[in-house]
């Protein structure tokens, strides 16, 4: 295939996926499994899970790389962010994507297991440095598995394999009590099931080399990536700075505040019980308003957004309107928080960032309050 119908066949697809989010207001953002599956293995297209890198090992899509959501911000052991708001530094941004095999001119496909956050924070980051094309596949690695004829066809042998291994075991405890006469039958039907056990498992190989979704290690190719300082999108993103500030207008207005800072943790997180090892202190931000981040990804349908009606009834009934400026966080950003920040861009709102770092960053700097 030449470069330009190669070029043309992206641009179709891309834009075949945004029927796909018609209810959205920004119907760019996302890509759906049917329209994603066309563009595994084109050269100009690089799919990154956010899943850390013992799940991509079990199961990622194929020519895939890693990039845990988790690790994408950097900070010091005491939660200092030497570039804040940036994830990280532009030096150390340019390397961490280059080796990854990934170029500029490339569309960037962020994916997780299915639930959002992790493949939020991979578009998070991206967004933020001001990479042109970047995607969030709605549904992650399950979309893709579940538009797969092959991975239909090997479940189907998968499943036929149990069930003879079952039988071959529950024949093979009979035999141990059975009689003379009913022992032939029952080691002919050992030996048969270890027969059609054997054809299986040489057609389950073969399938397997079709899948979209695969086993082990990442294979990449470093190659020379370039942030353009003019292009990084300071609007995306906030550090503890500009947060403390909307927190002392929230305590001090209240409802009226032209602020709202979410909290997308779970509520252990928010009370103090749990927090990461290496954060200092557990709790919350004064003032925040807490919207955990499953009330936003759709867990029933396995898709990482639920539909815009859904999340905006979500966002109403917390008075989360669009002439505020929100902030969300969690325990890094890039994750939870950043599930908040991309379904309200879904949305049409304008003024929404993530707080990079979040409690890392918040937990760990003894001069900022805390509540529990």
């Amino acid at each position: 295939m030449n470069r330009l119908l190669m070029t043309l066949c992206l641009a179709a697809s891309l834009s075949a996926a945004n029927v796909l989010a018609a209810d959205y207001v920004n119907k760019d953002i996302l890509i759906s499994a049917e329209e994603a599956v066309k563009l595994i293995g084109n050269p100009k297209v690089m799919f990154v899970s956010g899943d850390n890198e013992d799940i991509y090992k079990l199961g990622h899509i194929k020519g895939s790389v890693e990039m845990y959501a988790h690790h994408l911000h950097h900070s010091e052991i005491d939660g200092e962010m030497h570039c804040a708001p940036l994830y990280r530094c532009v030096d150390d941004a340019q390397l961490t994507i280059g080796k990854k095999g990934i170029s500029n001119d490339m569309t960037v496909i962020a994916y997780d297991d299915f639930k959002g956050p992790n493949a939020t924070g991979v578009y998070s980051f991206f967004d933020s440095y001001g990479h042109k094309n970047i995607k969030v596949l709605n549904g992650g690695r399950a979309a893709i598995m579940a538009v797969d004829p092959a991975q239909k066809e090997y479940d189907a042998l998968n499943k036929d394999l149990k069930a003879l291994t079952k039988g071959q075991k529950d024949s093979k405890e009979k035999l141990k009590t059975a009689v003379d006469a009913d022992k032939a039958t029952l080691e002919a039907s050992i030996g048969q099931a270890q027969n059609d056990m054997t054809a299986l498992k040489v057609k389950m190989t073969e399938v397997e080399k079709r899948l979209l979704v695969v086993k082990g290690d990442e294979n990449v190719t470093a190659k020379t990536y370039k942030i353009d300082p003019k292009n990084i999108k300071y609007s995306a993103i906030a550090d503890k700075n500009e947060v403390k500030h909307a927190m002392e207008d929230i305590l001090k207005n209240g409802k009226k505040s032209k602020f709202i800072i979410i909290d997308s943790r779970g509520l252990a997180e928010i009370i103090g019980e749990r927090k990461m090892d290496n954060v200092a202190r557990g709790g919350h931000i004064p003032g925040a308003t807490f919207i955990e981040w499953s009330q936003i990804s759709d867990a029933d349908k396995k898709m990482s957004f639920k539909s815009a009606d859904e999340i905006q009834k979500v966002y109403d009934n917390y008075g989360v309107t669009k002439d505020k400026t929100i902030y969300a966080y969690c325990q890094v950003g890039a994750g939870r928080g950043s599930e908040h920040i991309t379904a309200l861009q879904l949305l049409g709102y304008k003024n929404v960032k993530v707080f990079t770092g979040s409690w890392d960053v918040w937990g760990n700097d003894m001069n900022l309050p805390i509540k529990r």
